[in-house]
């Protein structure tokens, strides 16, 4: 199979398009041939390096695969092969404490594609059965790519974690990337009112399509400043965080007493300064995040297919583009998710 492997890690011409043999289908598992993976920020630290991950190379890169059963072990029941489907990026053991109470997330041998192990930077995949999920009827396969990891890390930060309600106030930080416009659409599907920040006003006008209420250049003005100077000191009841070092001090000081910081990322770095003075004193909460439960899936996937949560596509390329691809990501000069096709 054709595939973009990562045997070094390092900027995006360590990507080299590559002939693979296929996968081995084990007799529990299911072959997919892949139409679409969509890229996430995850794929340029994992490029990039990180000190605790120890990979088998080549290893392959991308979490959000949209494709079709391509084969079936002898073991696998419920599935017809050309049936298409859409793969939870999520792998979990299914026997622990945390995976029968239907919180995967928090497997103690919980991994992700593309990130612990190799993912959708190809045209096949095996996998268990039990990451194959509805294909969403209305969307193509491109869309659908980029729903699972942005939309359900989204859903479990807001709904799950922070738990908002009609009319509170939400600020959503990086408005027109992939995590950025699901979190808009979630809050305003909640009846939330959405302060975005956003780089441009391109970015912002974007972002007002997609229902923002509240719009913040920041690199023209100073965003604790703005929502002070509009709404009064502390006066946000949650920030959807996702950037880390850059905003994190004047995210928590934008917040109202009791407020929550629900953060699943680090961008612009990981070393944060936190006066502790704001935390206990104001009784903020700070709440980490990462993925979901599998199941809030087909609630998600519900909404998709109704239409009140949209797939967010700037663009389609093919895989052999996977470089370019990369250094699209890396401008931030898109809107919403860049796509790969093998």
């Amino acid at each position: 199979m054709k595939a973009m492997t990562l045997r070094a890690h390092g900027g995006p011409e360590v990507l080299q398009l590559e002939e693979l043999p296929d996968p081995i289908l084990q007799a529990d598992q299911v072959l997919v041939r892949i139409k679409a993976v969509a890229l996430n920020h995850l794929d340029l630290w994992i490029r990039q390096g990180l000190p605790h991950l120890k990979h088998q190379y080549p290893h392959l890169l991308g979490s959000d695969i949209a494709g079709e059963i391509a084969g079936l072990g002898s073991l696998v029941k419920g599935f017809e092969v050309g049936q298409k489907v859409l793969v939870h990026p999520g792998l979990s053991c299914g026997r622990c404490e945390s995976c029968s109470l239907g919180w995967d997330n928090l497997c103690p041998h919980y991994q992700i594609l593309g990130e612990h192990v190799s993912g959708g930077y190809a045209e096949l995949i095996a996998l268990p059965p039990r990451n194959l999920l509805p294909f969403p009827k209305n969307l193509s396969f491109a869309e659908a790519a980029c729903t699972p990891l942005v939309f359900l890390t989204a859903w479990q930060m807001l709904v799950e974690r922070a738990k908002i309600r009609p009319g509170q106030r939400v600020l959503i930080h990086g408005a027109t990337s992939g995590m950025g416009s699901a979190g808009i659409q979630i809050a305003k599907l909640f009846g939330c009112e959405v302060l975005v920040t956003a780089g441009s006003e391109e970015k912002l006008a974007w972002a007002k399509d997609l229902g923002a209420d509240f719009l913040i250049n920041y690199k023209k003005e100073n965003f604790l400043k703005k929502i002070t100077d509009h709404f009064g000191k502390y006066s946000v009841d949650v920030v959807f965080e996702h950037v880390g070092k850059a905003l994190w001090q004047d995210s928590l000081l934008c917040l109202k007493w009791g407020g929550i910081l629900v953060t699943c990322g680090a961008t612009s770095g990981y070393e944060v300064k936190t006066d502790l003075r704001q935390i206990f004193f104001r009784q903020v909460q700070v709440l980490g995040s990462t993925m979901g439960r599998r199941g809030r899936q087909f609630e998600i996937l519900r909404h998709l297919e109704a239409g009140r949560l949209k797939p967010v596509l700037h663009g389609i390329m093919p895989l052999e583009e996977a470089q370019a691809a990369h250094r699209l990501l890396e401008s931030s000069q898109h809107f919403g998710k860049i796509v790969l096709e093998p």
